[in-house]
């Protein structure tokens, strides 16, 4: 079966940026999936995606022009229906035959076509046939018309076609944008598909401005993207566009010299590669004067905004240069370069006189205004927020540093929520915390404070720096504790993927905090700290919380390469202190992995069963009391080995700890093997309880060990 490689584009008007490249992605993946299934295309066909601003194309190889005949075998129904009792076709089965478009003329010779065999108890009939292959424009079609059905479009837009039958007329066509012209392409034979009211043809359109010829004809499928680029100057491949933006913006930014790198952001890169089709990096400057504006306001607005690369210097500072993603290539790029220099002063002078306006104000005269600030309506304002922040940040700042921290997080927490108030942060709510910090530095305030302000919000989402002191440390705790205890204390609780107050990250920036800086206070000890603050504002809801933070955790730890079994056995604990379980973890894996473990894993498991049905038991020994051997020497290792274990846990030394009592292994194998726990004499049984009690609490201080029990 001979093979010719396929070129399908969709040539439309200009698509959603931000989308552009999933768009591109999810067109040629249907496409080549559905060419697949109908053995059009083999399994290990290539598919190249192409996506340009104007165009979503696909590039499959080895696509054959007519699809292999299959043998199918179907199953028709029961003997017992489909044959009477002398072994002739019913009409029910003469009928089945005639759908399939089998010959029944003679029922005699259709019967004996068919194969009996078994089909659960009973016997059924079975038909072979041959199924014709799909024809290349047949399939196409059915794969075009799927891949269009399946982009991800959130939101489609209608528009009219003029009909090309002979009455004239227009017809409605919806798509994510207008589409003018398509290509199908077997080799060099067109394959007359049609889509969104258009025929497939070999032409297409080029750049809008710089198109060398219109139409852009296509003599080859392999051509599609020599040719764009030659006669219609398009890049139509976006990650070859991609790279050639990141190689221009490095060439212009060295030209600079000076160290200057452009900001590194993949959104930003992502989406200008969505809005042009043949890139030409361009400089351009700005007044230095803008240059006293905090650079994180200009960064911002000239990303935003205006979609240009600001360059950074090697110490990481802003410099007044910036670079421009255009769409053409003209000789004298003078009047591009003015443009943009023009239409981004106004947006810079916004911006500083944002600034200059915000710092006539101390963020201390702006605290009332919270008060007029709706937070939320079962939950009251931004000032009454504020109120409990303070109080949970003064609570936990005692806890930790005393009241020297105490003070300086309660003033911190008093002010960070006031740049919501400001013209910048009104403009730019990216930057909320940022100007707070800036504002308090304005205003005279401490270090300490003022970057706490800034950093209250951290960590703003996985991977980003935590506070960098231990102030920013309570005040962000104090926050996201407030916004998790308030909302589930109202019961808004996340529901599948739903999480409109963004509980996940939060509760997920409280573990990193409470881990990574090693806290000293335990998680039930904090939320007992937050919850008073909301008066009778919320009700009793703190095990669905707690319960919810540590499901985070448990799935934070698994993503972090920890086995769902080391997991589960220290997670069973509930560890109050979060900083220790990372520890817990490393000694769990440790002990996992001795060649006692498996053995003790099991027999904590059974001393589990045997303390559960036995209801309460005292983890206390009568040496006396002892009267097999085997008990009598369990007990005697246990006293060596316990206290050793147990001042190995209080030192901090977890692996140790757990490694000590590895030795237990044949003493307590041999115990269950000579001891009957549950003896008739009430005295022996409660004695042997308690002696596996007090074995049990030694096993279980890092984890629930039986977790690892296979």
């Amino acid at each position: 079966m001979t093979t010719q490689n396929l070129l399908v584009e969709l040539f439309v008007e200009e698509l959603p940026p931000k989308a552009l490249n999933k768009l591109g992605a999810a067109f040629s993946g249907v496409l080549a999936e559905q060419l697949k299934a109908q053995g059009l295309a083999a399994a290990d066909a290539v598919v190249t995606a192409f996506a340009s601003p104007r165009r979503l194309a696909a590039h499959v190889t080895g696509v054959a022009a007519h699809a292999a005949d299959k043998a199918v075998q179907q199953k028709l129904m029961p003997v017992a229906v489909g044959l009477d009792a002398a072994g002739n076709a019913t009409p029910a089965l003469l009928k089945k035959l005639q759908a399939l478009g089998a010959d029944v003329s003679d029922p005699a010779a259709a019967v004996a076509a068919l194969k009996r065999a078994p089909d659960g108890k009973a016997e059924a009939l079975f038909y072979d046939s041959i199924v014709k292959g799909a024809s290349l424009q047949a399939g196409l079609q059915k794969a075009l018309e799927e891949a269009l059905a399946k982009l991800p479009i959130p939101k489609v837009m209608q528009y009219q076609l003029e009909t090309d039958c002979e009455l004239p007329g227009w017809s409605s066509v919806n798509f994510v944008r207008p589409a003018h012209s398509l290509i199908a392409l077997h080799g060099s034979t067109v394959v007359p598909v049609k889509a969104l009211g258009l025929t497939a043809g070999n032409s297409t359109q080029g750049h809008r401005f710089e198109a060398k010829v219109s139409p852009v004809l296509l003599p080859h499928a392999d051509q599609y993207d020599e040719v764009l680029k030659r006669d219609g100057s398009v890049i139509a491949s976006f990650a070859e566009r991609r790279a050639e933006i990141v190689r221009q913006l490095q060439a212009a930014a060295a030209k600079v010299g000076g160290g200057c790198q452009p900001i590194e952001d993949d959104a930003l890169l992502d989406e200008v590669t969505a809005l042009v089709e043949r890139p030409n990096v361009l400089t351009c400057q700005f007044e230095t004067e803008f240059l006293g504006v905090p650079q994180e306001c200009l960064i911002l607005t000239m990303k935003a905004n205006q979609k240009y690369f600001p360059l950074i210097d090697a110490s990481g500072k802003l410099t007044n240069r910036f670079l421009v993603v255009s769409n053409i290539s003209p000789d004298d790029a003078s009047f591009v370069i003015g443009g943009n220099e023009r239409v981004v002063r106004p947006r810079l002078a916004d911006a500083k006189f944002f600034f200059d306006q915000d710092r006539k104000k101390t963020l201390e005269s702006r605290v009332e205004g919270l008060s007029k600030v709706v937070y939320h309506n079962k939950l009251g304002t931004q000032g009454e927020r504020m109120a409990r922040v303070c109080a949970i940040a003064k609570a936990i700042g005692q806890q930790v540093g005393g009241d020297a921290l105490a003070q300086q997080a309660e003033q911190a927490a008093r002010l960070a929520k006031t740049d919501l108030l400001t013209d910048m942060v009104g403009e730019f709510p990216e930057l909320q915390g940022i100007m707070g910090g800036y504002y308090a530095r304005h205003d005279g305030l401490t270090t300490e404070v003022a970057e706490a302000i800034e950093d209250h919000y951290k960590p703003r989402f996985a991977g980003d720096d935590l506070p960098r002191n231990n102030v920013g440390l309570v005040v962000a705790l104090a926050d996201k504790l407030e916004t998790l205890v308030g909302m589930f204390g109202i019961g808004n609780v996340p529901t599948g993927d739903k999480d409109p107050f963004a509980l996940r990250r939060h509760a997920l920036g409280v573990i990193r905090m409470l881990i990574e800086k090693d806290v000293a206070l335990g998680l039930p000890e904090l939320l007992a700290l937050s919850t008073p603050v909301f008066g009778d504002k919320i009700s009793g809801n703190a095990e669905a919380l707690i319960d919810f933070i540590y499901d985070r955790l448990s799935g934070s730890l698994r993503e972090q390469g920890f086995s769902a079994q080391e997991v589960d056995a220290v997670m069973a604990l509930r560890p109050a202190r979060l900083g220790q379980v990372n520890q817990f973890l490393s000694a769990v894996r440790a002990f996992a992995a001795l060649p006692e473990s498996p053995a003790l894993a099991a027999a904590n498991k059974r001393i589990g069963n045997i303390l559960k049905k036995a209801g309460e038991v005292d983890a206390h020994v009568n040496p006396a009391l002892l009267q097999e051997e085997a008990e009598k020497g369990l007990y005697a290792v246990m006293q060596r080995l316990l206290p050793e274990s147990e001042a190995q846990f209080k030192a901090g030394d977890y692996t140790a700890s757990l490694q000590t009592l590895a030795a237990l292994r044949a003493p307590v194998d041999a115990f269950f093997d000579d001891v009957m726990v549950n003896a008739e004499e009430m005295d022996l049984r409660l004695n042997r309880q308690g002696l596996l009690k007090s074995l049990h609490v030694a096993m279980n201080r890092v984890a629930d060990l039986s977790r690892l029990a296979a």
